[in-house]
């Protein structure tokens, strides 16, 4: 209960503006780069691999484990080129 003599209108504290979020992926204009397709992942993968495997021969495994990350990640973005099962699958009536 508010005391008596003090008023409720205006009592309430103004809220700074919030900052503005980060924009999704898919929320990009369209002039952002664009998605790396499949092939050129995989490649990319390959060069990784290549990569760490001259790293592990050479002792430096710190190298060589950085570079099975980067080929990991390479592999999975290449999984998700492309149209999602999910986006396919019509909702039935």
């Amino acid at each position: 209960m508010q005391p008596i003599g003090q008023s409720v209108v205006g009592s309430h504290r103004s809220q700074p503006p919030r900052p503005e979020m980060p924009r999704l992926r898919s929320q990009r204009s369209e002039s952002a780069r664009p998605e790396p397709q499949r092939s050129d992942l995989q490649r990319q993968a390959e060069a990784h691999a290549r990569a760490a495997e001259a790293a592990a021969l050479a002792g430096d495994l710190e190298t060589a484990a950085r570079e099975i990350l980067k080929g990991l990640d390479c592999e999975r973005r290449a999984g998700s080129v492309g149209p999602q099962v999910l986006q396919l699958i019509k909702p039935r009536a």
